[in-house]
């Protein structure tokens, strides 16, 4: 039921690893790059030269294109999304979807086909260098992985701030921040799927023998970090309308919080390492502490709206702890970078800006005022207890897609 060959990490030189991937605001844990494959020699057999032919030549296009581009498009620099990079990554997107429904039709039924082709992927966060499974669900699951860190490599790009055309300081558009968040959901869609309709279709005995890359967690963990940056993306857009209140902001805040505290959960107990996969887990625990960041500031300034001397203390000790808690961050964000492959942080624009602005700000000025008031005792040395919001965000509902209509016209040859 699969036969799984996983080749140690000192084997070979097929794991191509950048020494730098540049700034990140987004951050993507590799691509893993699919291996040739001779469709010919295992389903030769079983299915007409003309679908041997079709599937070879849309793999072979992805194994290409993955292998040229993949080292490249990893190290963002701050250029259009739709010059180079971005066409690149919409190319090889665009590869994957064209193979999918084609590749669909070794699993059509339970055929017997799907066992029939060793399909070879170089790992990233994995110990692992590469993971060769004769399994056409394995090969699913790569693409699904594949497809949604293309999207989340295309966020990363539209993300970056660029120069604007009045001269003033890099910043990110309006029109940039409204894209992204279509790309983070329809990327998160995509695990999604993986998780709930493609994990399923493997024994329990071959998901333990999965990459560490494609393990639930991991998979659960990138949906959920897709979902906290749209969160983070409409915060920042909050923060710039003079119509959102101080509840919206909160609750966004706080929202934010839920989804990288589980995303950090889904993570902490797996063997992440390589680089990509350590650097994955420093990603997760930065902006988890930076949301609570934000979540305290909000938090604080509506507790100080209050009248009580109860509401006051509990607003200083609310912003104090927003205060530690952005320092903590920052702390991370410089943790994160100097992880192998080393990255840097683009000028920093949207919620973090306007955060590193006003929370030193705003506490020192808060702690001040009410220390005067209330006497040291009063005030509540621990933070209080942030609210809990239901979680809004869904990821987009994709189904894989209808198996293509050339496996209508294939006459399958026995097992």
């Amino acid at each position: 039921m699969g036969c799984i060959v996983s080749t140690p990490k000192d084997s070979g030189g097929n794991r191509r690893r950048p020494g730098s991937i540049g700034e990140v605001f987004v951050y993507i844990p590799g691509f893993r790059i699919p291996k040739a494959v001779d469709f010919s020699v295992s389903l030769g057999d079983h299915l007409s030269k003309n679908s041997v032919e079709r599937l070879s030549a849309l793999r072979t296009r992805i194994v290409v294109m993955a292998g040229q581009e993949a080292p490249t498009v990893t190290r963002t620099k701050r250029k259009s999304a739709t010059q180079h990079g971005g066409s690149t990554l919409a190319d090889l997107h665009q590869a994957l979807e064209d193979y999918l429904p084609v590749l669909l039709g070794l699993v059509k039924d339970g055929s017997h086909l799907q066992h029939k082709v060793q399909f070879v992927w170089i790992n990233q966060e994995d110990d692992a260098e590469e993971t060769a499974m004769s399994n056409a669900w394995y090969e699913v699951l790569s693409v699904l992985h594949l497809m949604a860190m293309l999207l989340l490599s295309q966020a990363n790009l539209l993300l970056l701030p660029r120069i604007s055309t009045d001269g003033y300081q890099p910043k990110v558009s309006a029109e940039s921040r409204r894209a992204s968040i279509d790309i983070f959901l329809k990327a998160a869609g995509y695990l999604d799927c993986a998780v709930r309709h493609v994990l399923p279709q493997f024994p329990a005995a071959l998901r333990r023998d999965l990459p560490v890359d494609l393990a639930e967690g991991v998979l659960r963990a990138l949906c959920l970090q897709a979902l906290g940056q749209v969160v983070d993306i409409q915060l920042g857009m909050a923060i710039d309308s003079a119509k959102a209140t101080l509840a919206v902001k909160r609750r966004l805040a706080c929202e934010m919080v839920k989804y990288w505290q589980q995303a950090q959960d889904n993570i902490m107990n797996l063997p992440l390492a390589n680089g990509w996969g350590e650097k994955h887990r420093l990603f997760v625990k930065w902006k988890y502490v930076e949301a609570k960041a934000a979540a305290y500031y909000y938090h604080g300034l509506i507790l100080d709206e209050g009248n009580t001397e109860k509401s006051h203390g509990m607003a200083v000790a609310a912003l104090q702890a927003a205060d530690e808690y952005f320092k903590e961050s920052r702390r991370a964000c410089e943790a994160f970078n100097a992880a192998s492959p080393l990255s840097r942080n683009p000028p920093l624009w949207g919620t973090v800006k306007y955060l590193s602005e006003k929370i030193p700000k705003d506490t020192s000025s808060k702690v001040r005022i009410n220390r005067d008031l209330y006497s040291h005792e009063k005030i509540m040395e621990t933070a209080p207890t942030l609210p809990d919001f239901a979680l809004s965000l869904k990821p987009d509902d994709y189904q894989l897609p209808s198996v293509d209509s050339s496996w209508n016209e294939e006459n399958v040859n026995g097992g």
